[in-house]
């Protein structure tokens, strides 16, 4: 087991300094204009850095990141960006130490002193809760206390998010990161073959009425029965199986940390599976028109994909309109394959 001692972690950094962090992450900037590649590079090299610093692989760091980066997206408010890309959020309190008397102290030792979180990630002697660097060091410090297995990062996760579902993610994040060896995995792809005959509308907020009066969470594209239903991002298959309002229905976590609904299937691809892992436009299963009832119901209505997105707030989830993101991807695909 690796546990990270203070001394042990004063001396790594000085040893690697500035040879190890980027440029950019020494100080919090305003962010400059960046290409995607250029932006998953920087990251890249942060994440490779803290990786020599902690012992935890790049893919636990770039799932830690990725799912705070989500968190902050979901509630901008109250967790307002700090750094200039990692997504990193640390409240004053928490960052500081609860009784430290000076609120803007950047000085490791007494933070440390006070039990405050910060920690000095770049070797510049400077605990700055704006620094990239800084943020991500913190985090991945209090974490990795337990050790840096993947069990033992599970119980550190645990221990300082206490939150089960944070857990849950970070680990699938790191799952789908593993599985790629990238961290460009944000490519979409449409529902349906563009060749099929299918047609839909935006019926987001429109009446239910079978069991309990509800609200439409999602689009419908009608299509015919047998045609390939595709995932339509990269992420995990985190549920299958029958729910007796979408019927054989598949759900899939991606890296936003959107949970990707495909209901009243006919039926699901050979071999798919819980844990399972997916890119865009892998076929998962076909429309049908299961539902409404015991398993096995099928056929009380036109067969049709009810598509949903559900985005994850940290406790709970809201379901957001998947139409105008339906509209973009199938415009992007069509653009695709004229190409």
């Amino acid at each position: 087991m690796f546990i990270i001692h203070r001394l042990t972690v004063i001396v790594i950094i000085f040893l690697l300094s500035y040879a190890s962090i980027p440029a950019s992450y020494t100080y919090a900037a305003e962010p400059e204009h960046k290409s995607v590649d250029e932006l998953f590079t920087q990251r890249m090299q942060l994440y490779e850095s803290m990786s020599l610093l902690t012992n935890m692989s790049w893919q636990w760091i770039a799932a830690i990141d990725q799912y705070e980066r989500t968190i902050s997206k979901a509630r901008p408010k109250v967790r307002p960006k700090l750094g200039e890309d990692v997504g990193i959020y640390v409240g004053e309190r928490e960052w500081m130490g609860a009784l430290n008397p000076d609120q803007n102290d950047q000085h490791p030792n007494s933070i440390a002193w006070f039990d405050g979180i910060g920690k000095d990630g770049n070797s510049d002697g400077i605990v700055a809760r704006n620094n990239d660097a800084d943020l991500l060091f913190s985090v991945l410090y209090a974490v990795s206390a337990t050790g840096t297995s993947n069990e033992e990062l599970s119980i550190g996760l645990w221990n300082y998010y206490q939150n089960s579902r944070a857990v849950q993610r970070i680990q699938q994040f790191e799952k789908i990161y593993s599985h790629y060896n990238k961290l460009e995995l944000f490519e979409h792809a449409f529902p349906l073959p563009l060749h099929s005959v299918y047609s839909y509308r935006d019926t987001w907020g429109a009446g239910r009425g079978w069991v309990v009066k509800r609200i439409h969470e999602g689009t419908d594209l009608f299509a015919g029965y047998g045609v390939n239903v595709k995932s339509t991002c990269y992420g995990i298959v985190e549920i299958k199986g029958w729910n007796r309002y979408g019927g054989w229905r598949i759900g899939i976590r991606d890296l936003n940390n959107h949970y990707h609904y495909y209901a009243h299937l006919q039926g699901f691809s050979k071999d798919l599976s819980i844990g399972q892992i997916v890119s865009p436009g892998d076929v998962i299963g076909w429309v049908g028109s299961s539902g409404y009832g015991e398993p096995g119901t099928s056929g009380k209505f036109p067969p049709h994909l009810h598509y949903g997105i559900y985005t994850d707030r940290g406790y709970i989830e809201w379901a957001y309109d998947p139409y105008p993101s339906l509209k973009r991807w199938e415009n992007e695909e069509r653009k695709r394959l004229r190409h």
